[in-house]
C-alpha cells in the first residue's frame, strides 16, 4: 500500500495528481479523498499550474469508486457535498483538467473522468455507472445528458452495464483513445499543447462552453440530489454494501 495514496507533481507548468492504492482498486477511501482535495486545492492555488492531469497507478483500474466495505463499516447514507472534489460544483477553476484513464473507471471512477474537461482514454479503458448494482445514487450524473445523448445516458444509468473506449469516444465521453503504454504521453502532449496558448484565451474558453449549460447544470444537481435521496436513505442501500462486504448477492426488499 502507497504511504501517499494520492500524488501531487508540477512539471514543466502541468500537475498531475496521481491515485495511488491499487492494490484496492483505487477505490475511494477517506484517505484517498482527501488526498484528491489536497491535490485539486494545490492546483487551482498555484499560478505556476496551468493545467492539470489526473489519473492513477495500474494498468486495469482508473478508479473502482467509493470504498464500499468502508462504507458498509460507516453506513453511510446521503455523501455530503464535499465528499470528494467535483470540479464546477464544489471546487471551482477556470483552469483545465485532462482525466487520463488507465483502465476501469466505474461510479465514482467514472464521475471523476466526468468531471474534468476533457478525457483520454487507454484502449483497456471502460466506463460504467454501476450504483444501480448496490442500491446507491448517482446524481453526480446529472450533466450526463448535457455530454452525451440522453438514451446513452439512461442505458448507463438503469442497465450499469460498462461501455469500452472506444464506444465512450463514439459517443463523445472521451476525446482521445490511445495504446496503454501510450496513455501519459499522449495526455502530457495534450497539457503541453495547451500550457502554450494564452492562459487567457483557454480559461475564457472554458468559461464559455460551460456557461452554455450552466442553469441546466446546477439546477440538474439539485434535482438530483431529491431525487436519490430515498435511495440513499433506504434499507437497500445499506444491503448493497453489506452484500459487497459479505461476497454475496443483495437482497432487495424496495424499502
Amino acid at each position: 500500500m502507497s504511504d501517499q495514496p494520492v500524488r501531487y507533481e508540477l512539471r514543466d507548468r502541468i500537475s498531475t495528481i496521481t491515485i495511488d492504492r491499487p492494490e484496492a482498486r483505487n477505490a475511494l477511501n477517506r484517505t484517498v479523498r482527501e488526498g484528491l482535495w489536497a491535490a485539486f486545492r494545490s492546483f487551482v492555488d498555484d499560478d505556476d499550474a496551468l493545467v492539470a492531469i489526473l489519473t492513477a497507478t495500474g494498468d486495469k483500474v482508473f478508479c473502482a469508486g467509493a470504498d464500499l466495505k468502508e462504507m458498509s463499516v460507516t453506513g453511510l447514507q446521503v455523501p455530503p457535498l464535499d465528499f470528494v472534489p467535483q470540479l464546477g460544483r464544489n471546487l471551482m477553476t477556470d483552469k483545465p483538467v485532462i482525466a487520463a484513464v488507465n483502465g476501469l473507471a466505474y461510479a465514482g471512477g467514472f464521475a471523476l473522468a466526468q468531471m474534468c474537461d476533457l478525457c483520454v482514454a487507454a484502449e483497456t479503458a471502460k466506463f460504467a455507472i454501476t450504483e444501480a448494482k448496490w442500491s446507491r445514487g448517482a446524481p453526480w450524473a446529472a450533466p450526463l445528458p448535457w455530454m452525451i445523448p440522453p438514451r446513452v445516458a439512461l442505458e448507463l444509468l438503469l442497465t450499469a452495464e460498462p461501455i469500452d473506449a472506444h464506444r465512450a469516444h463514439e459517443i463523445g465521453l472521451v476525446n482521445r483513445v490511445v495504446p496503454l503504454e501510450h496513455l501519459q504521453q499522449e495526455a502530457r502532449a495534450l497539457a503541453m499543447r495547451i500550457a502554450q496558448n494564452a492562459p487567457l484565451s483557454v480559461r475564457a474558453g472554458k468559461r464559455m462552453v460551460y456557461a452554455a449549460a450552466e442553469r441546466l447544470r446546477s439546477e440538474s444537481f439539485d434535482e438530483a440530489e431529491r431525487i436519490f435521496e430515498p435511495v440513499y436513505k433506504s434499507e437497500d442501500a445499506q444491503e448493497g454494501p453489506r452484500a459487497f462486504l459479505e461476497k454475496r448477492a443483495p437482497v432487495w426488499r424496495k424499502r
